[in-house]
This record gives structure tokens, sequence and C-alpha cells, in this order.
């Protein structure tokens, strides 16, 4: 798998081992760098870049306003969140403004990787220390839109059975792997899922489906 990835983080030494990590890896085709949110989104105008490692506390505009000014410019690129903080209202903040992963900058740096690449093929995936503010969050009405009575979206019993697994973390090359059929079978059942619940992304669908106890 090779991408362009983008580090954003103010700290010098953290940066520079994100890049020996990834370089170390071979799954990166170009790694990119910026110190600020300002930084990263002058990178992301002028270059093609699929994934985005973004710290929270940067000087000047945060990672959270980063992330969502990035998801306005290309809602298709990826962001994980690295940081080490776990304050509940930052969590639901990132994951509002439309990021894909939250990582501690705890994580095994090869960990790390993993979880770049299970995001990169269309997972959500989130540290286990903050699982359940993202789980209170799908099922509370003061973190997220009322809760409403769950309506007939018209899911198969397939789509049902995948959109559980789209819950549980699971990326398109793990549901293909569980349920025995094609990558290309399980990206369309994906996309019809998406359809159905007239969201844009899986972390979406994912919330959706736990609030409005569909799986």
């Amino acid at each position: 798998m090779e991408t362009n990835i983008l580090i954003v983080e103010d700290h010098e030494l953290t940066r520079f081992g994100l890049k020996t990590a990834f370089e170390s890896s071979n799954f990166a085709k170009l790694i990119f760098e910026a110190e600020s949110a300002e930084k990263a989104l002058e990178v992301v105008e002028t270059n093609a870049i699929d994934l985005i490692v973004m710290d929270l506390g940067l000087p000047g505009m945060n990672g959270i306003e980063a992330t969502q000014k990035i998801k306005e410019l290309n809602k298709d690129i990826k962001i994980v969140i690295l940081t080490s903080h776990n304050d509940e209202q930052e969590v639901l903040n990132s994951l509002k403004a439309g990021a894909n992963a939250y990582c501690s900058k705890e994580i095994n740096p090869q960990r790390l990787i993993e979880v770049i690449k299970s995001v990169l093929d269309g997972a959500a995936w989130f540290d286990p220390a903050i699982s359940h503010i993202v789980l209170q969050a799908a099922t509370s009405s003061q973190n997220i839109e009322p809760t409403v009575p769950a309506k007939d979206y018209g899911l198969t019993s397939r789509e049902t059975q995948i959109l559980k697994l789209i819950t549980e973390g699971y990326s398109n090359i793990e549901i293909a792997n569980t349920l025995f059929v094609s990558i290309n079978t399980t990206k369309a059942h994906v996309a019809s899922i998406l359809q159905k619940l007239e969201v844009d992304d899986r972390l979406q669908a994912a919330l959706k489906a736990l609030k409005e106890r569909l799986v």
C-alpha cells in the first residue's frame, strides 16, 4: 500500500519519530510535515494527501478546527487524531469535525501503522481508553442529536450483518475475510448501507446504528 501522509505536529522530535516509523514500514509514498494547522492547510491545498496524522494541541488553530477545515476542503482525506488528551469533549468534538480515528500518543508505532492502514481501508478506530466515550455519545441525547425511533431503512440481512461489523471497527478486508466474500462485494454492500442510512461515511453509519439500535 502506498499513500501520501501528512504529519501535523508542533514538536519536531515527535514528527521525526513518526516519519522514521512510517519510512521504515515502506507503505508511505510521500511523507509531508507541518508544524501548525495553518501550514497543514497550505500542504493540503497544494498536494494530493491521502491521510493526515493530526495533533490536537497545536499553536494557533487547534487540531479540531484544522480537521473540520480540511474535511471541508476534501472530505475524502482520512484524519487520524494522535494526542495525549482523552478529554471527553475533545473526543466528541474531534468526531463531529470528521476524524476517522482517535489514538493515544502512547500507542505502539507498529500498531499506529496498522490503524492507519485500516482507516485507509475504510474503518474507524478509537483507542480503547476512549471507546466508552464514543459508545456513550452514540446512545446519549446529550452529546448527539436526540434519539429518534428507529425506522425501516430497508437493510437486507447481509447489510445488517455488515453494519454490525462496521460498528465493531472491522475494515473492509476484515469483513470480507469474516464473511468469506470478495472485497468488491463487501465494498458494494458498504456503499449500499451508506446510501440507505443517508450518511457520508462509516463512522456516521456506526453511530447511527448504535443510536437507533439497528444492530
